[in-house]
């Protein structure tokens, strides 16, 4: 059968170098529905409310100020060993369309604990329209992307074997969803060391999430508190952040 050869786009190496990186990281998934009722209602009742993956990036921001392990990499060099980041740093996947082609380039959020949850939402927003070349993250990468092969793959090595390049180069945390096409239970691979993924709002005012972890770093059991934490987040500090960022005008009935 004779087909068509096609060159590898840039955009599609990028992947192909992260699924190389991701190779090996021994990878444990522990998921559970969240009941969100009161976030739902507070974003309800907001003009131009947050995303969703802006809410994920601050609540496990947030959580993980009292959960060290959740700013702990695996780092190979100069020998195997745990290294604890002072602060978290988001990988958001972004998906968007450059030059005519369907592609997910991450965008880094340094500390979204920190952040107002609208700056973290618009940080979000402006890596999914903005040209390529203006999103300084997008830049970064696309410049080590064009690099030969064997200076991609040492670059690689350098920013996850290090402790401290890692949360320069790959974050602490990353959030994937495809929720905005309508849904399922997805399980990302990155070079970890962890992935939160949620599905789409139920009728029962829930949602599924999943998280993905190195299991070199730590165990279920952490993580099991990590998904109760994380709800109670969403229900206190972020829905009470939707709700001070101003409710929808009331329009005047006329009788």
């Amino acid at each position: 059968m004779r087909g068509t050869p096609k060159t590898i786009s840039l955009r599609r190496r990028l992947i192909c170098d992260l699924m190389h990186a991701s190779m090996g990281v021994p990878f444990v998934s522990l998921s559970r529905t969240l009941s969100i009722r009161p976030v739902l209602e507070a974003r309800a009742g907001t003009t131009a409310p947050a995303g969703w993956a802006a809410m994920f990036a601050k609540a496990f921001a947030l959580v993980a100020r009292d959960e060290p392990i959740l700013r702990t990499v695996y780092a190979k060099w100069p020998w195997p060993t745990l290294y604890e980041l002072p602060k978290s740093v988001a990988l958001v996947a972004i998906a968007r369309v450059d030059d005519g082609e369907e592609c997910v380039i991450p965008q880094r959020i340094v500390a979204p604990d920190a952040m107002a949850l609208t700056a973290v939402d618009a940080e979000i927003r402006r890596a999914k329209t903005a040209p390529v070349e203006d999103v300084p993250m997008f830049r970064k990468i696309m410049r080590a992307t064009r690099l030969p092969l064997p200076l991609r793959r040492l670059s690689w090595a350098v920013g996850l074997n290090f402790g401290r390049q890692r949360g320069n180069w790959f974050g602490s945390f990353a959030v994937s969803s495809v929720a905005a096409y309508g849904g399922g239970e997805l399980h990302p691979i990155t070079p970890g060391p962890f992935i939160v993924s949620y599905g789409t709002v139920e009728a029962d005012q829930t949602i599924h999430v999943v998280i993905r972890w190195d299991h070199r770093v730590t165990d279920a059991a952490p993580i099991a508190r990590v998904l109760t934490r994380l709800e109670q987040v969403l229900n206190t500090e972020i829905a009470g952040e939707l709700r001070a960022a101003g409710s929808k005008p009331i329009r005047a009935v006329r009788t």
